[in-house]
């Protein structure tokens, strides 16, 4: 007579936690900080299709790494509940806080009950009347949901990011220096590419930024690319970066055949 196979609880959720985590560890690093002015997102993304940084709600931000198909499922889901419960009830209804406890239920319930976890980590962020109001959301790939004060570093090597934020971050900084601050963290030796032991460059065209402008009435997510892009980054990174190689094997190179990257 066969033996079934039978492996642990315990075993089955360390080992989509190692899935999971190494699927989000593909892809590049995304930083969403607070400032004067609201809310900033800078992502690296080399890809002009495929965006990290959306837009969720009226003064909602979501931003994403992992899996594209995944976390762009996560996005639009997170649309249509947002705008069902704004036409049922109240546009004032729809909260980031909501939407995150939401999102929350959800992963954490695919985390445990699916056979395969979401490789995806995501950040929900609303900007209020006054600095005070900002909130910021992480959700993880098993439903741990955290509210950050200040910063989210998601995606590739996220402690060397993190590291350094917590040197140069200033709550009182305008748009200008929020984004230099950003990309000193993205920058950082580390936290690139292979894990770099050099500080990298990242120019124009590499970026993805948008913010969340607390003076905007009504929709307050706009994105940040062009001429504009160009007049607030640093200096050194107006000039054209290098083409960096795509060690990891994921995020925006596209693979083989010319197939969608499958992280990001």
């Amino acid at each position: 007579m066969t033996m079934p196979f039978y492996s642990s609880v315990d075993q089955l959720l360390r080992d989509r936690s190692e899935l999971a985590r190494k699927g989000i560890s593909r892809g590049r690093s995304v930083v969403v900080m607070t400032f004067s002015g609201g809310v900033l997102f800078v992502a690296e993304n080399h890809s002009s299709a495929l965006n990290k940084v959306s837009e969720i709600y009226d003064r909602i931000g979501f931003a994403a790494v992992g899996r594209y198909n995944e976390f762009e499922g996560l996005r639009t889901a997170g649309i249509r509940l947002a705008d069902s419960r704004g036409f049922s009830y109240d546009r004032r209804d729809v909260t980031s806080r909501w939407l995150a406890n939401t999102y929350a239920q959800f992963i954490g319930a695919a985390f445990v009950e699916q056979q395969k976890p979401y490789e995806a980590e995501i950040c929900l962020a609303e900007v209020g009347e006054t600095p005070d109001g900002d909130q910021l959301y992480r959700i993880t790939y098993d439903g741990s949901i955290t509210d950050e004060p200040q910063y989210v570093v998601m995606g590739g090597t996220t402690e060397p990011i993190s590291t350094k934020l917590k040197d140069v971050y200033d709550g009182g900084h305008d748009l200008g220096e929020a984004l230099a601050t950003a990309l000193e963290g993205l920058q950082v030796p580390g936290s690139g590419p292979g894990n770099g032991t050099e500080a990298r460059v990242l120019g124009e065209k590499a970026l993805e930024v948008a913010v969340l402008d607390r003076t905007r009435p009504g929709r307050a997510f706009r994105r940040i690319s062009g001429p504009v892009l160009r007049s607030l980054l640093p200096a050194a990174n107006r000039g054209e970066a290098a083409e960096e190689p795509d060690v990891r094997g994921g995020d925006d190179a596209p693979a083989a055949g010319g197939a969608l990257p499958s992280s990001n």
